[in-house]
């Protein structure tokens, strides 16, 4: 059982909140909008920039004729109400997400301002459509599709979506070929010898964006393969194993419709030096920031300073991404060097990954890929 520090601290701005993790629950009608994260006040915004380490404060304006695609690990978010599925370690009752931390992530979508929102750790399909309800209400987004992933800890990726989307489509538990290694790092590995499996298996989600959305005469799909690979320092083999069988299935929905158009994007959990990403490299992946020259803190995705969160296209929808038009949208974010483990969050505090977004001409294009990035 993850624990929870009541007492939020005033950090650099914060003030205590004492609100219930999920003012706005549908059970709870007149609270909703109450829960609506109010417009800051401006020396408040001025306040939250300062704190914000990564990222850039503001997202650009959108490319005319374009939709805009992000992801977002947005940090544990469970509700108020008890899965009696989790007991033990993974019990939930008390590790709902609280009610600042909900509007510092509610005022980061809203500024994201995404028309498909993929994120991660979300408790459940009834944990992510009240947060909509509660706090994203007359966002448009009226598609929602988030399934069980599988893992003992109980989350799971979703999709947000003002288009229609297909079912999710994912594997849990499903083996991965070979075992785990006796060692984690230096120390004994409490699965040696278990067949490898996924931790928290991607999903698959087909969307189409209708004609006459955004400037495209016909309908326009693409597929969105959202991850979030196995954490953990020690872990690459395992998140290796995750990828190559992620990367066999792309390449078997390749075969079967060589035009069809994919964004594996999620919570990698490595960088792309490493070999889990290269897989999808291998695959035909190639990274929307790869050919660009941001770097550094402006491309910054998770509050140690890494780029785990990433945005990575197959070639088939390469040419319809806009070239230079991916972003890191950042919120504010603990000092450096200090432990999240032991420093409670505080207003303006989200999570401790940071939205990733790229736009994307919802209409087929004829020729190579625009967006840069490596190939296999």
């Amino acid at each position: 059982m993850r624990t929870r520090i009541s007492l939020i601290i005033a950090l650099a701005c914060g003030s205590a909140v004492g609100m219930s993790a999920f003012a706005g629950h549908p059970e709870h009608p007149e609270a909703v909008a109450e829960a609506q994260p109010a417009a800051p006040e401006v020396d408040e915004l001025a306040k939250f920039d300062s704190m914000r380490r990564f990222g850039i404060a503001e997202a650009p304006a959108k490319t005319p004729g374009a939709i805009r695609v992000a992801t977002y690990n947005v940090e544990n978010l469970f509700d108020d109400v008890d899965d009696p599925a989790l007991s033990g370690d993974n019990e939930d009752i008390d590790d709902e997400k609280p009610e600042h931390e909900l509007r510092a992530v509610a005022r980061a979508i809203q500024k994201l301002d995404a028309d498909v929102l993929c994120v991660q750790e979300i408790e459940s399909y009834d944990a992510l459509v009240a947060f909509r309800d509660a706090y994203l209400s007359g966002m448009g987004y009226e598609h929602v599709v988030s399934i069980d992933a599988g893992t003992d800890r109980g989350i799971e990726q979703g999709v947000l979506s003002r288009f229609p989307l297909g079912e999710g489509r994912n594997w849990p538990r499903e083996k991965l070929g070979g075992v785990h290694p006796d060692k984690y790092g230096n120390n004994e590995n409490w699965n040696a010898g278990q067949p490898l499996a996924f931790r928290r298996s991607p999903m698959l989600v087909d969307v189409t964006v209708p004609a006459g959305s955004a400037g495209n005469d016909e309908d326009y799909a693409f597929t969105v393969a959202v991850v979030h690979h196995k954490s953990g320092r020690h872990a690459g083999y395992w998140r290796e194993a995750e990828a190559k069988k992620l990367a066999s299935i792309l390449t078997e929905l390749s075969a079967q419709s060589p035009s069809a158009n994919v964004l594996v994007l999620g919570d990698f959990n490595a960088e792309v030096r490493d070999e889990s990403v290269k897989t999808y490299f291998r695959a035909g992946f190639t990274d929307v920031f790869e050919s660009e020259s941001k770097a550094g803190d402006a491309v910054t995705t998770h509050e140690s300073g890494r780029r785990i969160d990433l945005i990575l296209a197959n070639r088939a929808i390469g040419a319809e991404l806009v070239a230079g038009s991916g972003f890191v949208l950042g919120t504010p974010a603990r000092p450096k060097q200090v432990d999240w483990r032991t420093l409670p969050t505080f207003e303006g505090y989200a999570a401790d990954h940071y939205p990733v977004a790229v736009d994307l001409r919802p209409v087929e294009a004829v020729g190579t890929s625009d967006a840069g990035g490596q190939t296999p």
